[in-house]
């Protein structure tokens, strides 16, 4: 590809050697200065697809020349690990931004000057508004999982940070799948000539080294057929998804109780804690109980099994979760528990994904007697409870700007909820939210 010396040989110190199908199509094209929307499936290097280019093209002037806009805190981090890892060796500063950490600590680390800012678009909005980010000579522009952003109802953010930005910025558009909202964002933020990239076939969203299965349960029999699955099926590294914190709680005593290396994350851990969970998964820990904060974006090596303790809503979040396994061409399975009332969303993921989910049938005999342990309810405010746990405030004003929560007499949405994990059809703990509806805290 022609690259600078230097970036060569940055790549090749954190083992990148070989191009990727979505890297070999999109780099080229990025290198050119073309906008460009590209689609490819989860855990195919889109990361490196856009990084590439930026640094080759990238210049030692003062002042942020790349923003690289992304929908989790988590997914901010991974792919700022890889772009600090690579502007180590380049002389490049990056900065991280996201909800939940402290806001004056990332406006200091921009005062003394960055080359690249990756963050989430809350807080992306708040720095500018604050006067603290400044996108008026920005080059590059990546939106990083931008059908995850709209699922997460980031849109209207994403729309006022676009038009924040110089007209005459090249653009990526990175997405495993194009619905209509991310041709609607092409065709009004990007130039009228941008380049189209697909990767693999859009009828077959999934990788196709994933076999999927599931089986039919009920109420406490859940747990009788996780533990009969692990026992089973002996996964080496895997994620098992809940709809709820509280239930996540659950599994995850269950497991630790039983003896295995299991850790936890959800957002009602601080960040510090996430941040630390992500860490021991990946150094090792042989479990990862998640609730769908982890189905987003997230590039974990070497997960063999991705189980949905709980169905996924639709086959859209199915393919965002197994897609957390059998990255990089590697082989992986996908397990879904179901109830008799649930057995309709195995036949739409086999529809939409486009895939063969075959129906285990466990023995489930030597787990009926599993114990399941009590959990307490957590409190933030004076309000009634919510599902999964939680509770509603009694009233006043619930969220911080910055993404945190007030915890005495907080309302509307409960204490864990916040700005830069909005989803469009319910949070992780079970709390409806209208589609379009976001509100801004």
């Amino acid at each position: 590809m022609n690259l600078r010396p230097e970036l060569v040989e940055a790549l090749r110190r954190i083992g990148f050697v070989t191009a990727t199908d979505v890297q070999e199509h999109a780099i080229p094209v990025a290198l050119e200065g073309k906008d460009a929307v590209v689609r490819a499936k989860t855990g195919t290097g889109k990361t490196g697809a856009f990084l590439v280019p930026i640094l080759q093209n990238a210049t030692h002037e003062q002042g942020i020349q790349a923003l690289i806009i992304v929908p989790t805190r988590e997914l901010a981090l991974q792919v700022s690990q890889v772009a600090s890892s690579l502007c180590n060796h380049m002389h490049y500063r990056v900065a991280t931004v996201y909800g939940g950490a402290s806001i004056n600590v990332q406006i200091e680390q921009l005062r003394r000057g960055v080359t690249i800012v990756v963050g989430t678009p809350g807080r992306i909005l708040d720095l500018i508004e604050r006067g603290a980010l400044h996108v008026e000579k920005i080059r590059f522009l990546v939106l990083d999982e931008a059908d995850i952003m709209l699922d997460m109802g980031f849109i209207d953010d994403i729309d006022m940070i676009l038009s924040s930005t110089p007209k005459e910025r090249q653009t990526m558009l990175f997405s495993a799948t194009i619905p209509e909202q991310i041709t609607g964002i092409a065709k009004a933020h990007m130039k009228h000539d941008h380049a189209s990239v697909s990767v693999g076939k859009e009828e077959e969203p999934t990788v196709t080294t994933i076999s999927h299965a599931y089986a039919q349960v009920h109420g406490r029999a859940k747990f009788a057929a996780l533990l009969a699955y692990i026992d089973q099926f002996n996964p080496q590294k895997a994620i098992i998804f809940s709809s709820t914190q509280r239930e996540a709680d659950l599994i995850h005593r269950v497991m630790v109780q039983r003896g295995m290396n299991a850790i936890l994350i959800h957002g009602g851990l601080t960040q510090a804690k996430r941040e630390h969970s992500l860490q021991a998964f990946r150094k090792g820990a042989r479990f990862m109980v998640a609730t769908n904060v982890a189905a987003r974006g997230l590039d974990i090596a070497d997960v063999t099994d991705v189980i949905n303790f709980d169905a996924p809503d639709d086959a859209y979040q199915y393919i965002h979760r197994v897609g957390r396994s059998a990255r990089m061409g590697k082989n992986g399975r996908a397990f879904t528990l179901v109830n008799d009332e649930q057995k309709g969303i195995i036949l739409e993921i086999q529809i939409q994904a486009n895939v063969k989910v075959r129906q285990l049938h466990l023995n489930l005999e030597p787990y009926r007697n599993v114990e399941i342990p009590r959990m307490e309810h957590r409190r933030f405010g004076g309000g009634r409870p919510m599902r999964g746990g939680m509770q509603h405030g009694g009233g006043g004003r619930p969220f911080r700007r910055d993404g945190g929560f007030h915890r005495g007499g907080g309302g509307g949405g409960g204490g864990h909820h916040h700005r830069d994990e909005h989803r469009g059809h319910g949070d992780e703990r079970g709390q409806f939210i209208r589609p379009g509806s976001r509100r801004r805290y």
